[in-house]
């Protein structure tokens, strides 16, 4: 409903549902056929306003808007059917230019390389995931792993260009898939339309319409509904801070910057190609807090991933510019929106910068993400693993460095599509040395992420472990699996990954300082790295061995956390994921000795290139000795 108080909220930027005013809503009669159609726009610097759609030939004379407001707000009213009838909006500026623009608020989009909006009948789906939407927990000391996905390339049907399966095909086939694994949440690159498959969604046009390379929105809400019964969560990729400058866009939209910003020295990223939205401005903001509320209500979405982060804080990501205030004003009040919607929601900052408390809650001063991506542990991991060897001694701190910053935020550490793009190599491909060590290289990379404290998101292919980079236009490199040390490299995820999630010791104390202990963090000559995991019941520990040379050393000691055994559950170095097999294969019982900071100690094989992971079992009391006693003799 438009009166003076939707008009007040949506200038100041308190509008919570502008989608249920603006776009294009259908009218049903009392048997749910449509009957008519309602049109919507905010263009507060055109003078002639018309729809323009497929049932008057594209006509800017036909079906001319009504300014029903000074503010600026064009009104149509259709009679007839109109659903999924191709439109757009024809728009004469009060400078004299005219412009065809999809409407902002759409429900859904035609097929790129065509830029109309559509009528669409957004209600109406049956969900049936009420068990997760109201049991599933908060996830701060719940495992959380996070496969990175892009829907058009995971699956493909063919080599063509519009070769996609819809969401609702790809469902099936991603469930088993992920459950393998143990993944606990998806994260879809985003979903909303965009003109050009090699932006890979990031920069948008229609933030309100699911993409139709993948079906139609009730296929999404399908394979959302699916993937909650069976325990999965999914969070979509955001990107509220820049949008493409293509003409039919939110790009100076009636002629001027209504959506972005002003001021032409922060408008625009050149380097990118895009421009900025105004997050200070009540109508962008109105939009925005809508848009991540449709995605809740409408899409049952468990989080957002928001992207270039940096970019929002600083202006045009400039630290020297200055922080943008109206920016990070926008991003406490979004918090508090989503949270007061929902407590569980994964909030993720996708921020390259130092900028303090980004994790903290608004009340205390922080910027109210729940979660941030740690691109520092990211950048220094694959720094140093891209050295031989021989030379990683010199740069044993790039590894522990991260332990000296990690309790500042709470960070999910990411392996993302960014880095095996842009030739930069494949995870695979980043590491040194013979093919045997590469692979030996790869397995530890992984398993020092699986057990450094953090939440933990991969990209699709990563468990495939391909040579080649992602790329966007084909799937996956599926055919890999037919190669013993890809298959290897893939079997040995699956157990790593099922690992992380059913080991309490190492997610449920990922933000606190109990969680982590070095037992060794000093020993740069040698490349090893050796630390202990803990859950709340100090018991429960593992204790984590990384050899980053070829050497290998038999009989080592080491201090232990307890006076008990240890038992080896994952060592990257067995023959079936494709090592040499220089394991721990019975219990190795710890003895009473003072050893760096310990009070006990254990003797290990450690194998090269590899990490050993073991956990901590009490040891077996002694049995109690029969005492034989002669029979009585009358």
């Amino acid at each position: 409903m438009i009166d003076s108080n939707f008009l007040y909220f949506f200038d100041q930027g308190k509008s919570l549902e502008s989608y249920k005013v603006f776009g294009a809503h259908l009218e049903k009669d009392e048997e749910g056929k449509c009957i008519g159609v309602e049109f919507c726009l905010y263009a507060p610097n055109a003078k002639y306003v018309a729809v323009v759609g497929e049932w008057n030939f594209f006509n800017p004379g036909q079906d001319k808007m009504e300014l029903i407001d000074q503010c600026g707000i064009w009104y149509l009213h259709l009679t007839g059917n109109f659903e999924w009838q191709r439109y757009k909006y024809y728009l004469e500026t009060k400078s004299g230019e005219v412009k065809y623009k999809a409407d902002p608020y759409a429900f859904y989009s035609d097929l790129r390389p065509s830029t109309d909006s559509k009528v669409y009948d957004i209600d109406g789906y049956e969900w049936h995931d009420s068990l997760w939407m109201y049991t599933h927990p908060k996830t701060y000391d719940q495992p959380v792993l996070i496969y990175e996905l892009h829907l058009g390339s995971w699956r493909r049907k063919g080599d063509g260009e519009n070769d996609f399966y819809a969401a609702n095909e790809i469902a099936p086939m991603l469930i088993p898939y992920l459950k393998q694994f143990g993944y606990t949440h998806v994260e879809i690159m985003p979903i909303y339309e965009h003109p050009l498959d090699a932006s890979w969604g990031y920069q948008g046009v229609s933030y309100y319409s699911v993409t139709a390379r993948y079906g139609v929105p009730k296929d999404f809400m399908w394979f959302v509904d699916q993937l909650h019964q069976n325990g999965i969560g999914v969070i979509i990729d955001w990107v509220p801070g820049h949008i493409c400058k293509d003409a039919h866009g939110l790009y100076m939209f009636d002629g001027i910057p209504l959506y972005d910003y002003g001021d032409p020295s922060i408008r625009e990223n050149v380097e990118w190609g895009t421009a900025n939205l105004d997050l200070g401005k009540g109508i962008t903001r109105s939009f925005l807090f809508s848009n991540a509320l449709f995605f809740m209500n409408y899409f049952h979405v468990d989080g957002f991933r928001v992207d270039a982060v940096s970019n929002i804080l600083y202006h045009l990501g400039n630290v020297n510019r200055g922080v943008n205030e109206g920016a990070c004003s926008f991003l406490r009040e979004l918090s508090n929106i989503i949270f007061g919607k929902d407590d569980r929601v994964l909030f993720m900052a996708e921020d390259s910068s130092s900028f303090p408390n980004v994790t903290k809650p608004t009340d205390i001063g922080g910027i109210g993400f729940n979660y941030k991506w740690d691109m520092g542990w990211m950048n220094d991991t694959l720094k140093y693993f891209k050295l031989d060897p021989i030379y990683r001694k010199y740069h044993h701190n790039q590894l522990t460095f991260s332990m000296m910053y990690f309790y500042n935020e709470q960070f999910i550490l990411p392996f993302s599509h960014d880095e095996v793009v842009h030739m930069k190599g494949s995870l695979l491909n980043k590491m040194p040395g013979d093919y045997w060590q590469q692979f030996a290289n790869y397995r530890l990379l992984m398993g020092y992420m699986m057990t450094h404290p953090g939440k933990k998101l991969l990209f699709m292919g990563n468990e495939l472990a391909p040579y080649s980079e992602w790329a966007f236009n084909k799937e996956l490199d599926w055919h890999l699996l037919k190669y013993p040390s890809h298959d290897s490299a893939y079997h040995y995820m699956q157990d790593l990954t099922n690992l992380y999630k059913n080991s309490k010791c190492l997610y449920e104390l990922d933000y606190s300082y109990d969680g982590f202990r070095y037992i060794d963090a000093d020993n740069a000559d040698q490349s090893l790295y050796i630390y202990a995991r803990f859950a709340r019941d100090p018991n429960d520990h593992y204790l984590i061995v990384m050899n980053c040379t070829p050497n290998t050393y038999d009989n080592y000691k080491i201090g232990v956390p307890s006076d008990c055994d240890y038992v080896e559950v994952l060592n990257s170095d067995k023959d079936i994921y494709g090592g040499s097999n220089r394991i721990n294969p019975f219990p190795l019982k710890s003895s009473p000795e003072a050893w760096k900071n310990e009070q006990n100690v254990i003797f290990l094989t450690i194998p090269p290139l590899g990490i050993s992971i073991l956990k901590a079992q009490k040891k077996p009391k002694p049995k109690a000795k029969k005492i034989k006693t002669e029979p009585l003799v009358k």
